[in-house]
């Protein structure tokens, strides 16, 4: 009798398979099984052998409220999928299970987007977002970019320049904007220089006698003295310069180029002349005050003011001191800073000649005074310890205030110049220091000098000859060729001054006009 082989066991999908509606009905009521419908019984056969341990995948990483959360979430997706199976066909409802299992559950990001964003903060950009800004990466990991630009195309070699931001420096500086400006160098040979309207277009009654501009660039006044003994203000802007306001002040005459001259702050101007007296004009207040002489000098003695006269003064480049010229080459100090014309000290220079020029420098924190006299020397002063040094001859004199350099013109129409190393030593009354060089441009006496705010400029003229004047280039000290023209109406020159910036050049001359012109090197009109 052959041997039967093992025999084979039965397997659960053998008994699902041999049982009948009968028998799964009453296992469904004895165990609790819920009887499906036909056609879901179909669906669910594919399942329906397949253990326990291949029908649940669970997740060892997600929490409890990552559970519970997807739980409702399948329960609300299901509630959807109920609704709306009615409409659907049975190839659909066939298809769906397989479709909710291969679709992968959306991952929440654990980021959320901010209620609030500073406008102020350096945006993020992107640099997955095009394939332009994927180049700017330096590693594939790197996905966004913090900054309000990139600091260079680094792709393209092109290396991130450490570079000072103008406008930051600026806000966080104390100096004024204009103050700011790279210096420029002149040329030699040819200026650029072009002419404006006259300053005193509106009105052109008499000589004019002193120009004197505003030390602040911000202020673009000019006031012109004439010898109707008023002073007009004028609004420098380089098309029509409206007249701002005309003081009159009958009792001072005014003689010479400092008759008219502000204070260094800028907040009032002095009115001299050859009158023992003077007038101090408040800018801001717009009042004008009359004083009655210097205290301590014989300005102030009854019987014998009309001995002395202001009619030449000059202030310190602090302000702090005002100097002014007296009879017999007396040169007084008054504390201008006390305000009553109070006299603090004198200096002698010369003889009986009187004086002619005042001018101040200032080296070293030390303030000096240099005196023209009308015997044609030239005296400097130590004006802390009261001592002169070395005598010259001329008849004009002009300087910087630095000291870099000083002008003295002769009657002869040259003039000398001379650097701060030349009175280096001459303590001595007889010492003679060498000019640097002698300019020899004009043929009359000099009568007016004076320098450009950076001393590059120098203007000479000469009032005994009509157009008799001309500008020095100072560091090669050579005379422009281009100006001025033949059809130049510059007249008689009575008074020259630079404007605070040396944007403008204004000349006065006998016939009362007050011609303009603009210096194109040093800003736009």
């Amino acid at each position: 009798m052959p041997k039967r082989g093992p025999k084979r066991q039965k397997t659960s999908a053998d008994d699902n398979a041999s049982k009948d509606d009968e028998e799964r009905r009453l296992e469904s009521l004895l165990l609790g099984y819920q009887d499906e419908d036909e056609g879901e019984e179909e669906n669910g056969k594919e399942l329906q052998n397949l253990t326990d341990r291949d029908l649940f995948f669970v997740d060892d990483d997600a929490g409890p409220s990552g559970e519970a959360g997807r739980d409702e979430e399948d329960d609300d997706e299901e509630n959807e999928e109920e609704k709306g199976s009615d409409d659907d066909n049975d190839d659909d409802d066939e298809a769906e299970p397989a479709e909710r299992l291969a679709k992968p559950e959306p991952v929440l990001s654990s980021r959320k987007k901010p209620a609030w964003t500073d406008p102020s903060d350096p945006p993020v950009v992107s640099l997955v977002a095009s394939k332009r800004s994927r180049k700017l990466r330096d590693a594939p990991s790197e996905t966004t970019l913090s900054g309000r630009a990139p600091d260079g195309l680094r792709n393209d070699g092109v290396k991130a320049k450490t570079t000072t931001n103008d406008n930051d420096s600026l806000f966080t500086s104390t100096a004024g904007i204009l103050s700011r400006q790279s210096r420029r160098t002149l040329s030699p040979g040819i200026l650029a220089i072009e002419r404006l309207r006259d300053a005193n277009q509106s009105s052109q009654k008499a000589d004019v006698k002193s120009l004197a501009f505003h030390p602040s660039e911000r202020v673009p006044v000019l006031a012109v003295g004439t010898s109707d003994r008023r002073v007009r203000l004028y609004n420098v802007d380089g098309h029509t310069s409206p007249l701002l306001q005309t003081l009159h002040i009958p009792t001072i005459p005014f003689t010479s180029q400092s008759s008219v001259s502000f204070h260094p702050s800028g907040t009032h101007l002095l009115l001299t002349g050859n009158r023992p007296y003077y007038a101090v004009y408040d800018l801001q207040s717009g009042a004008l005050k009359t004083h009655n002489g210097l205290w301590g000098t014989r300005f102030s003695t009854p019987g014998i003011a009309k001995a002395e006269c202001m009619e030449i003064t000059a202030f310190s480049p602090t302000g702090e001191m005002l100097a002014v010229a007296g009879r017999g080459g007396n040169v007084h100090l008054v504390d201008w800073r006390s305000g009553g014309g109070q006299v603090v000290g004198t200096l002698k220079c010369g003889a009986g000649g009187g004086i002619r020029e005042l001018w101040w420098t200032k080296e070293r924190e030390e303030e000096g005074l240099v005196v023209l006299t009308g015997d044609a020397e030239v005296c400097l002063w130590d004006v802390g310890q009261r001592r002169g040094g070395f005598r010259g001859a001329g008849r004009a004199m002009a300087g910087t205030t630095t000291g870099g350099w000083m002008a003295i013109g002769s009657n002869s129409g040259l003039v000398n110049m001379y650097t701060a190393d030349a009175f280096v030593g001459t303590s001595s009354s007889t010492a003679q220091p060498k000019p640097t060089k002698t300019i020899g441009n004009l043929t009359t006496a000099i009568s007016t000098l004076r320098f450009n705010h950076d001393a590059q400029l120098m203007a000479v003229a000469s009032r005994e000859k009509k157009d008799a004047m001309k500008l020095i280039h100072l560091p090669s000290l050579t005379a422009f060729s281009n100006w001025p023209t033949s059809s130049s109406p510059i007249g008689h020159v009575t008074a020259v001054d630079f404007s605070p910036r040396s944007d403008y050049l204004a000349i006065g001359n006998t016939k009362g006009r007050v011609l303009l012109y603009h210096l194109r090197d040093y800003g736009k009109s």
